[in-house]
């Protein structure tokens, strides 16, 4: 074991820098393969890098760093390169920037950040922002020490008192929960250390809620509750269905009922408890039904229920709340072919729908006295537009957010009787940043059996359409996530270099309607990967780029999706980013100990399954490694990771290096210190986008 492990480290110290004159080329490492052999249906496959499959072996951990050392060498001839686009980056931040603030139960809440601070600040103030600020959770001080630190997330007291709130110290959502009380500033550990990262108070401000995770599977498994003077947990729900994954503790938006939510891709259930019976039984809401998804808000004795019960692209229905059988549902927004309905506030005199139309979102404003209705009015021909933080009903101000390629994130106030507007907060964009120097395309791509894929562009003013422009295609593409077009001053750094930013709208999302999802899943999903490649061909037939200048990018599923198009069509893209990648689609769900596999049968399927087996293996990247030449690729992952284990892009990437016959670089970076997200510091993060544009502007410099 000695020896081996000996030859396995040597790469990280042999490494030597990349064109230093008078230097040898760095050499990647090189991992041993040994054979191992897996059968189901008949088929056999032989992964020899099963064994990196054990993050407690010293030689996996020693092969991880040779692979950072080996792509810190590589690219040491642009680390000034690489600093001067994080400067550049850092410049545009406000660093002591504050959020919009939201106003709750007689207070403000706000999030802020101070100059220099990796971490936010919660604070609130009451009943004005005049008033004197307190800190409910000071980040900055909690995290030093830490190496990797995120607040999951935090709840008050009905009474303004108490805070509970969620530590993750890992990046791999185990959480810890604390309790504080405000007025003295004695913080309470709770000795819960596997916590999901939710938290909610009864109305009797002595108990909160939260659930918990199991420790090998992670899987979201049972709710308990915490009286802060008995200072025990009970557990009051336990998930037997290991199908069903996510779960969490909610409060309705009126704060009557406390609400469990459970869910798997294709069905959900609740279950409700008057939130002043802390020590009462939850009972259910609908029992769970294969193929029902909905969930729950009240207000006024009534349950308003978002469903896709007998409505594809989902309808409003309500409910008193003693009667909540999906027999006695009523409905109230009945279903459309063409809308999808995606969210939805209720005020005591108004609901606010937050639909999806043609791939773009619209908020229609409905005044429930006169049945009175109208549509928010957009210009962009591409944007953003969500329902924001409303926890005020006895009001006619509704606020929610936009933002595009070309605008900052912009939080606004709506009057819904007088349709006046007020902007109240929008992200700051230091330096010498004019959104009118720049234009935002939504022009639709041909898919090969007819589909029409939107795709959203943004470049600088005066960039031709002559085929030699730098371009970064990016899409995400399954489990319904609608990839929307989102302001990020860091792409400015691109678009400043002549980049044109693509976001592909591929099937696997919804960005088209519930039918835009179903047909990018299962025995469809192939079509997520066709779509993708069919955008890059018309980018390249439009003269926005070319093949030698064409990069591509995705992230988690999206990773999936950039090891498929490589094996694919290799030759039309210079360069990829995969992101903590999920590319050994088939043997990670037939290991369910894995977290996330059994949730995932019914977006991928189940390859116990002779049809399914067959059909992943048939795009499975790490499966379909082929002798062939692939693009440069830059492969992160994270060590902690709970969604894509490490191994991952790990044996992918030495699979990828042992097939390819071209001469291009395949990097893998492994955050030794995170999870599925990467660093938890923002400059941190910075620094990882940094690396990433360096890598791109390398290779077409």
């Amino acid at each position: 074991m000695f020896k081996k492990s000996i030859i396995w480290i040597l790469p990280a110290f042999l490494l030597l820098a990349c064109g230093q004159p008078g230097q040898e080329e760095a050499k990647a490492p090189i991992a041993p393969q040994h054979e191992k052999q897996l059968i189901m249906h008949g088929d056999t496959r032989i992964d020899f890098y099963y064994w990196m499959n054990d993050p407690e072996n010293p030689e996996v951990i020693a092969y991880l760093e040779a692979e950072n050392n080996y792509l810190k060498q590589s690219l040491s001839h642009v680390e000034n390169h690489r600093e001067e686009l994080f400067n550049e980056m850092l410049g545009r931040l406000k660093q002591d920037e504050s959020s919009a603030p939201y106003f709750f139960n007689g207070y403000y809440y706000y999030t802020r950040y101070e100059e220099g601070g990796e971490y936010p600040i919660y604070c609130r103030k009451k009943s004005s922002m005049d008033a004197k600020e307190e800190i409910l959770l000071n980040v900055p001080e909690m995290a030093e020490g830490y190496r990797y630190f995120r607040v999951g997330s935090f709840s008050i007291s009905p009474d303004n008192t108490m805070i509970a709130y969620t530590v993750d110290t890992l990046g791999r959502r185990q959480n810890t929960i604390y309790y504080k009380d405000l007025a003295t500033q004695k913080v309470t550990p709770t000795a819960v250390e596997l916590a999901a990262g939710d938290v909610e108070w009864a109305a009797d401000n002595k108990t909160f809620f939260f659930t918990t995770i199991d420790p090998v599977t992670l899987r979201y498994i049972r709710v308990f509750r915490y009286n802060i003077q008995q200072k025990r947990p009970i557990e009051v729900y336990y998930e037997k269905d290991d199908t069903y994954y996510y779960m969490g503790v909610s409060k309705t938006t009126d704060g009557k009922y406390l609400t469990i939510n459970a869910s798997t891709t294709l069905s959900s259930e609740t279950l409700i408890l008057e939130a002043d019976n802390p020590s009462g039984n939850f009972r259910v809401f609908q029992p769970r039904r294969r193929d029902l998804i909905y969930s729950v808000e009240h207000l006024n004795g009534k349950f308003y229920i978002l469903t896709n019960y007998q409505a594809q692209n989902f309808r409003l229905m309500e409910t008193m709340a003693s009667r909540t059988n999906i027999n006695n549902w009523k409905e109230v927004i009945p279903h459309r072919n063409d809308v999808l309905l995606e969210n939805f506030s209720v005020f005591n005199d108004f609901l606010v729908l937050q639909e999806r139309s043609n791939a773009l979102r619209q908020m229609r404003i409905i005044n429930t006295r006169n049945n009175s209705e109208h549509y928010l009015e957009f210009e962009e021909e591409a944007y953003t537009a969500a329902i924001n933080i409303n926890l005020e009903t006895d009001t006619d101000t509704f606020r929610y957010s936009y933002t595009s390629l070309t605008t900052p994130a912009t939080i606004i106030d709506y009057n819904m009787n007088t349709r006046e507007q007020n902007t109240i907060w929008q992200q700051a964009v230091l330096g010498d940043f004019d959104a009118n120097a720049y234009e935002t395309r939504r022009l639709f791509a041909a898919a090969r059996d007819g589909a029409r894929v939107p795709v959203t562009l943004v470049y600088k003013k005066g960039v031709r359409q002559d085929g030699q422009n730098p371009l970064l295609q990016y899409a995400y593409g399954s489990y319904g996530s609608s990839a929307d077009p989102r302001f990020n001053s860091n792409l400015i750094s691109l678009l400043d270099r002549g980049f044109v930013y693509a976001m592909a709208h591929i099937r696997g999302g919804q960005e088209m309607g519930r039918v835009w999802y179903e047909e990018g899943k299962l025995l469809q999903k192939i079509n997520t990967f066709n779509d993708f490649i069919d955008v890059s061909e018309f980018l390249i037939r439009e003269n926005y780029t070319s093949p030698d200048m064409l990069f591509a990018q995705g992230g988690s599923a999206g990773g999936l999706l950039m090891g498929a198009i490589v094996n694919m069509r290799p030759e039309l893209y210079k360069g990829i980013i995969a992101g903590v990648p999920f590319v050994d689609v088939v043997t990670t769900m037939l290991d369910e100990t894995i977290p996330l596999t059994t949730s995932e049968y019914d977006e991928w399927g189940n390859p116990n399954d002779s049809l399914y087996y067959h059909y992943m293996l048939s795009y499975s990247p790490y499966d379909q490694v082929q002798k062939q030449s692939y693009p440069n690729m830059l492969i992160t992952s994270g060590l902690y990771d709970s969604q894509v284990q490490y191994w991952e892009p790990t044996k992918w990437t030495a699979k990828l290096r042992t097939h390819n016959t071209g001469d291009s670089r395949i990097y893998l970076y492994t955050n030794m210190e995170a999870g599925h997200s990467g660093a938890s510091g923002r400059f941190q993060r910075l620094k990882e986008t940094a690396l990433q544009y360096a890598f791109m502007l390398d290779l077409i410099k």
